[in-house]
């Protein structure tokens, strides 16, 4: 719903539909969701190869759809400071960079804990 408008709110349904219309957006036009559903991906294949615990397996897949959700949500914030600033300035750059910078943050973490829960399967 626009802000000050008198539409309804979309139905549940659409508000599903939208969703899946920007998470296949994102995916057609960004390289880094492609790069974090590969990772995802392998992440899920090494987890049959090692025989995961129901647990680790929680683990991992929370830690992937916390990852792709942060870069989905990196790729917004960098949309709408494209939007309000086309031009180049110092502080849409530093939001697209800070954003950037949480999502790197986040992946790192995931990093470690995806090498303790692989550790655990494999040498424990």
């Amino acid at each position: 719903m626009i802000p000050g408008s008198n539409n309804d709110h979309p139905s549940f349904r659409k508000s599903f539909l939208f969703a899946i219309q920007g998470f296949r957006t994102a995916v057609r036009t960004e390289r880094n969701i492609k790069v974090m559903i590969g990772g995802g991906v392998a992440a899920i294949v090494a987890g049959f190869v090692v025989g995961l615990d129901p647990l680790s397996w929680a683990i991992v897949l929370v830690c992937c759809g916390v990852v792709i959700s942060a870069e989905l949500l990196n790729t917004a914030v960098e949309t709408v400071v494209d939007l309000v600033s086309p031009e180049f300035h110092p502080l849409a750059g530093r939001a697209k960079d800070i954003a950037a910078a949480a999502v790197w943050v986040l992946s790192v973490l995931v990093a470690v804990v995806g090498i303790i829960v692989f550790a655990n399967a494999i040498f424990f």
